[in-house]
């Protein structure tokens, strides 16, 4: 089995170690969806990572979800992200955009439009908006001559996170986006080519994915699934069937990586590791949520075949988490408050750990 702390071949990188860090939203951008200086201090910090997987970035404005988080759509946006993939190249890190469309998990105080989706049904809870949180809208569904539009806008989005110097991209097709609800036997109602079967439901992903990889190249290219997760209202009641056919379809385009978050049952998620023939990235869960995961949870999936183990909270505490796991180091606790209220305050001021004199 190998160790989180042996190096990896990833497309066309070499990463140091194993260990990848989640992407996370921390609703720290400025004004027009800009990456800011103290989010290239914030992801500098944790270039010891493998593989750094950034916050969700909105590929289109109709995209964004909530206020305050990032795009990759203009050329200020562009421009903005230097600033952080230099900083993290300086410090010997490898950094990953995730493009994230939010599709119905949206609203109109955000962005100025309808939030579109696959069908007009509404995703359950409250969205957060510039005025606080408000009851999500029903969205406008897509007709089938506009889907085109927004899978190109993956595509769009990472040529322009090539420019601004990322590594490669994520696509976001978990936690009930816009991906992950056209993959819904709930959310996507559609009876066109994009909805009804499994064969038509994982169509979006395949045909994004696809354009993504067109445009930047398959090493460059991963995405993201929670198979069955429910976020959002979002339901699977075929995870299995339907995750099985969409690796299926992904492996013919030999995209970098598949990123599974451990929403299914563990026979189900090691079905899709022996359907999935090339990197598998594994972000442990608990049936509660996020897990600060440690070494025994990393051992335990490396051992069930995963490559690569995608740590989130733990990182957002500990900046330097590769090197207190390998030492066996007590982990910092996550201050939950600061998550997404904005400043430096939990943000860029978590310590390393210090050693005793």
């Amino acid at each position: 089995m190998p160790s989180l702390f042996s190096s990896y071949r990833l497309g066309g990188l070499t990463l140091p170690n194993r260990t990848v860090m989640a992407p996370m939203s921390r609703v720290r951008a400025a004004a027009g969806g800009l990456a800011t200086p103290s989010m290239a201090t914030y992801y500098a910090q944790r270039a010891t990572a493998g593989l750094i997987v950034t916050e969700g970035l909105q590929p289109s404005l109709v995209g964004q979800s909530n206020p305050g988080t990032p795009g990759l759509h203009t050329d200020e946006q562009t421009d903005s992200w230097r600033q952080v993939t230099d900083a993290v190249h300086a410090n010997g890190g490898r950094i990953f955009g995730q493009i994230m469309h939010s599709g119905r998990v949206s609203h109109s105080e955000t962005t100025g439009f309808q939030p579109v989706g696959p069908s007009a049904v509404a995703a359950e809870g409250n969205v957060f908006t510039p005025s606080g949180p408000q009851p999500m809208p029903v969205p406008r569904a897509l007709e089938t001559d506009e889907v085109g539009e927004h899978v190109q806008s993956y595509a769009h989005a990472a040529r322009r996170a090539v420019d601004a110097g990322f590594d490669g991209v994520e696509l976001h097709g978990a936690n009930g986006y816009l991906i992950s609800q056209f993959l819904s036997s709930d959310a996507n109602l559609r009876d066109d080519r994009y909805g009804g079967p499994i064969t038509n439901r994982i169509r979006f992903a395949v045909e994004a994915a696809a354009a993504t990889v067109e445009t930047v190249g398959a090493a460059r290219t991963g995405i993201r699934l929670s198979p069955g997760g429910g976020i959002w209202g979002v339901t699977e009641d075929d995870a299995g069937e339907l995750n099985t056919a969409l690796l299926t379809e992904l492996a013919r385009i030999d995209l970098a990586y598949v990123h599974l978050v451990g929403t299914a049952d563990e026979d189900v998620l090691v079905r899709l590791r022996e359907t999935w023939p090339g990197t598998m990235i594994v972000s442990p869960t608990t049936p509660g949520g996020p897990k600060q995961a440690g070494m025994s949870e990393a051992g335990h999936w490396l051992g069930l075949g995963a490559d690569l183990i995608a740590f989130g909270r733990a990182f957002l505490a500990n900046p330097d988490l590769v090197e207190r796991l390998r030492s066996g180091l007590p982990l910092a606790p996550v201050d939950e408050n600061t998550f997404y209220q904005g400043g430096d305050a939990g943000y860029i001021t978590y310590p390393t750990y210090q050693h005793a004199g």
